[in-house]
């Protein structure tokens, strides 16, 4: 069997397929969203979460290394709905010129009033059809970012948008064949608004769209009142908050743990929501068997 001289092995290496690939340096602004660009652009992307696991997007602030990786990005994912309010000012300290994609964009999105404002839900992804929709987002902005590796992007997120629309039908099935009337939980925030509006779900929290929120004393003991006329059983707390708030609420109003939910913030890579996929799975069967 004949050697090919070095050189001309080099040369073949470097023009094959994976040599030539090119490897699209982005930045996701909170670890639901870095996951998904991770399942879309699998091999050919390099993602940098700046909110980490079990973090709170909420109140995230910014340091000089998060500014150094949006110096360096191709692309830059936000979630948008005025999840990340410190975004502006991290991309203006970072000199970030580039691409800033909205993962959002084409979303029904949901509004309440609060405090005389009307405010915008960010949550969006916390409903799989939503996630969808995300995903398709990332796809065609990785795409027009890499356009070499387009039917590569093209096969890897159709496939995931495919996983996730399954999993919409299957919330779907789940909260289906359990009656309306026991479909009501406690939780800390109110995060889960895509959620219910999807799969038929009620939740009350004590604080608003954003943790930063504060509730009042009439709201608690408005709160505690509704959920024991409406013979609410069940409390979650979230991996990203303090649960000493609705903890409080559920002693009072006799309702029982429930276990953890994961509504913005995946858990570390050893736990039960590492992914989007399993913490979205892991919500659902968590909210589903506390009402069965």
């Amino acid at each position: 069997m004949k050697r090919l001289p070095v050189s001309l092995a080099v040369v073949m290496i470097m023009a094959s397929p994976a040599a030539l690939a090119k490897t699209v340096d982005t930045v996701a602004s909170f670890s639901v969203l870095a996951d998904i660009v991770k399942e879309v652009g699998g091999d050919h992307v390099k993602v940098t979460s700046l909110v980490g696991p079990d973090g709170d997007p909420h109140s995230f602030e910014p340091s000089p290394k998060d500014s150094q990786a949006l110096s360096r990005a191709d692309v830059v994912f936000v979630s948008g709905l005025g999840l990340e309010g410190w975004m502006g000012r991290l991309v203006t300290a970072s000199g970030y010129k580039g691409t800033i994609i909205t993962a959002s964009d084409g979303v029904t999105t949901r509004h309440m009033d609060e405090d005389g404002k009307t405010i915008t839900d960010p949550h969006a992804w916390n409903s799989a059809k939503n996630g969808a929709i995300y995903a398709r987002n990332v796809m065609n902005a990785l795409i027009a970012a890499d356009p070499e590796d387009a039917d590569y992007f093209r096969r890897q997120g159709g496939a995931y948008i495919q996983q996730l629309e399954k999993l919409d039908s299957w919330a779907k099935a789940e909260f289906a064949a359990i009656p309306q009337s026991r479909r009501k939980v406690i939780t800390s925030h109110d995060a889960f608004g895509y959620f219910g509006a999807e799969y038929g779900v009620s939740f009350l929290a004590p604080v608003g769209f954003s943790t930063e929120s504060e509730a009042s004393a009439s709201d608690v003991a408005g709160l505690i009142n509704q959920i024991k006329q409406q013979h609410i059983k069940t409390y979650f707390f979230e991996n990203q908050t303090d649960p000493r708030l609705v903890k409080q609420i559920a002693s009072a109003s006799g309702a029982k743990p429930g276990g953890e939910l994961y509504p913005e913030a995946l858990s570390k890579a050893d736990g039960p929501a590492a992914t989007y996929i399993a913490a979205f799975k892991h919500n659902v069967e968590a909210i589903a068997d506390s009402m069965k």
